[in-house]
């Protein structure tokens, strides 16, 4: 089957190239859909939102329901095929976890649960191959007093980005141990063993998935030249990315992300401490289903 993300297939590589940069939105607030209630969007809420994601693999939904109620984020999954919840030792029960600052406890060692800034990455990236995170929302209830903005930028232009360089630079980060993450001591699993993988990877459905985080700390890359030139050829490119791939997007109250486990970061943020800021994440198994 002819692939764009087949290096040897140049010809469909540029159809999709061509049709990529025709269709892309240039604005974040191309990708901003207004919706009623995201637990029942009407059939023209579901259109447009799907249409911006057959397009930049991410939609944002605004609206004017605030409520702290986990039940919108899965209602809203629920609705574009999104089932298969991957849940983690620091999520709830129903497998969402809330993103706020914790002051205490285990959580407090990870960044997601504080204030500081977190880098460039995509969810789930120590995740074994057979558990890779294809979808993910993001739900705001309460958003920060200053700061937590998110930049966002489609994997798929990432990709292409890094071809156009140079498309070794993507062999490389194909390799299925271009990226390691050590062995570490998980509270809920014991001793989680080393996990190698690809960055970038094509599915059995194939669709690119990218596995990527610009941590420097508990990662290890493949020592061979080829790979650390590739792995600062895309750290460039997120250090600059073209102004025409990145997003910069802060969430407001009712306001979330749709997305296929796109490249994302977020800023520091300063909390009011009688509304501090809380957001439901959710990850997939699932890709969002056409």
């Amino acid at each position: 089957m002819a692939s764009p993300f087949d290096l040897a297939d140049p010809r469909t590589y540029a159809e999709w190239r061509a049709r990529k940069l025709d269709e892309r939105p240039l604005r974040a607030d191309d990708l901003i859909v207004a919706v009623r209630d995201p637990r029942a969007i009407t059939p023209a809420e579901h259109d447009a939102l799907l249409a911006r994601v057959h397009r930049c693999n991410m939609a944002i939904y605004h609206s004017p329901v605030t409520d702290d109620d986990p039940q919108v984020p899965r209602q809203l999954g629920a609705q574009f095929g999104l089932h298969q919840l991957d849940a983690n030792w620091l999520s709830e029960e129903d497998g969402l976890s809330r993103i706020s600052v914790h002051g205490t406890g285990t959580a407090v060692t990870y960044i997601p649960y504080t204030d500081r800034a977190i880098k460039w990455h995509t969810d789930g990236y120590y995740n074994p191959p057979e558990r890779l995170i294809q979808g993910m929302l993001l739900h705001c209830v309460r958003n920060a007093e200053a700061g937590g903005e998110n930049r966002l930028m489609d994997h798929e232009l990432a990709y292409l980005h890094l071809r156009e360089r140079d498309p070794e630079h993507i062999r490389a980060l194909m390799q299925p141990d271009a990226m390691v993450i050590p062995e570490r001591l998980d509270e809920q699993d014991g001793v989680r063993p080393p996990q190698a993988g690809p960055v970038f990877s094509v599915t059995a459905a194939g669709h690119l998935h990218m596995r990527y985080t610009a941590r420097t700390r508990s990662i290890a890359w493949k020592p061979d030249e080829r790979t650390r030139a590739a792995v600062a050829a895309l750290e460039d490119l997120l250090e600059h990315p073209p102004q025409s791939a990145l997003f910069r997007v802060r969430l407001e109250p009712g306001m979330g992300l749709l997305c296929n486990n796109v490249l994302h970061d977020r800023s520091a943020f300063r909390d009011n401490p009688q509304h501090p800021r809380l957001l439901y994440r959710a990850r997939y198994l699932d890709r969002i289903r056409d």
